[in-house]
């Protein structure tokens, strides 16, 4: 419920014994143990960058790229490379990518960017010792495998759950909901933590189903569909990635379902509305992140301007999250903190003022704190409208 939903709380010369690790690395030592040679230490990124839910990823890597860039700007001794590896948001292709990334000698990884990425990948990295900083999986299971280098900037699904079902009991007034996943670990796992807390709400589910995305083809939502409009709900949650909800919200529209349409940070992108159409115009979006625009001021401001300048467009969903992310261990960095096993025993003990929000882990790797924020489609663009606590929409 609302209750959990908490309100954000709100160089260095490189040591000579790094530049010495530095060198040993050079010379053969493991890639798990040193920076790589040359002064340059590597940090990856996987996430989608080509797949059905590209956006998401690339916000990700822009904001890291952004952080990375701007350190080594400014930091001529110790270089950062970021060494992207694109898994498609596909479980599959991230578990054959993870190995080869600690073969290329990364230090920490900014990622996985989806639930399902992350949770087949976490043992890769936990034996590799390298310590992994998603910006945007949110199933509730990643901190319970005893990962210790797991952590995410973000709160999880157990406090997004609970604020979207705040919204529909206390603002829709839904009595009756229809909710659907796309049968991924951050799909499913949304969506389940949504109904727990409607029918502890006292709010009935008459239809539960899970449709599974078919990579970039949009699936057949009629059966579904029927279901929905039979059962004369009064909101549909989707929890799933853009790529499909738009469809699925059309597709609802012109099968005459009239119902609020309401979904999780996986449709939290402009390109939901591009795949919706006519029919995203009021639907309800929620995400523990905070979407950046020209209205923003002090240190949002400046972040703004700058990912502006180097890309040519707004921060987008998890942008900032990203370069959160990435300064995690850039701080790191700046204090001599080179190898995998320093790094994953830093990150631990961060606590600064991010982009984002306040950077400061829980020891099973969660970000304390969190605010659901929500937000709704309003003349064809996503506006902010307030906390799962406070919402009128």
């Amino acid at each position: 419920m609302s209750r959990r939903s908490l309100l954000v709380r709100s160089v260095v010369v490189v040591s000579a014994a790094s530049l010495a690790l530095a060198a040993c690395s050079s010379s053969g030592s493991s890639p798990s143990s040193s920076a790589g040679g040359g002064g340059t230490v590597k940090i990856g990124f996987m996430g989608d960058l080509t797949g059905a839910n590209k956006a998401l990823g690339i916000n990700i890597r822009n904001g890291a790229k952004l952080a990375i860039d701007q350190y080594n700007a400014t930091n001529p001794a110790t270089k950062i490379t970021l060494v992207e590896y694109d898994s498609q948001g596909d479980p599959k292709q991230a578990s054959s990518l993870a190995p080869k990334a600690v073969d290329d000698g990364i230090v920490g990884l900014v990622g996985p960017a989806f639930s399902g990425e992350t949770a087949d990948t976490g043992a890769i990295w936990q034996e590799a010792g390298v310590p992994f900083i998603s910006a945007s999986a949110t199933r509730v299971s990643l901190a319970t495998n005893g990962w210790s280098t797991f952590h995410r900037v973000l709160a999880d699904d157990g406090f997004q759950g609970p604020g979207v079902a705040n919204v529909l009991i206390k603002a829709l007034a839904a009595k009756k909901v229809a909710v659907i996943d796309d049968k991924s670990e951050y799909g499913k796992g949304l969506a389940d933590a949504v109904a727990q807390a409607l029918t502890a709400g006292g709010v009935a589910i008459p239809v539960r189903e899970a449709v599974a995305a078919e990579g970039t083809n949009v699936p057949n939502y009629s059966s579904t569909i029927t279901k929905i409009k039979g059962a004369g709900v009064d909101a549909i949650f989707y929890g799933g990635y853009y790529a499909q909800a738009g469809p699925f919200a059309k597709q609802l529209k012109d099968g005459g379902v009239t119902a609020r349409f309401v979904s999780g940070d996986g449709s939290l992108d402009p390109a939901f509305i591009t795949g919706a159409g006519a029919a995203a115009e009021g639907a309800i979006l929620s995400c523990a992140c905070a979407l950046i625009n020209a209205a923003a001021t002090g240190t949002s401001k400046t972040f703004y301007d700058a990912y502006q300048a180097a890309f040519s467009a707004e921060p987008g969903t998890y942008s900032p999250e990203g370069y959160d992310a990435a300064t995690v261990f850039i701080n790191g960095i700046k204090e001599g903190k080179t190898t995998r096993a320093d790094l994953a025993g830093y990150v631990g003990g961060v606590n600064f003022a991010g982009v984002s929000k306040q950077i400061q882990f829980e020891t099973n790797g969660n970000i304390k704190g969190g605010t659901i924020l929500m937000y709704e489609v309003k003349s064809g663009k996503i506006v902010a409208i307030g906390t799962s606590d406070s919402t009128t929409p």
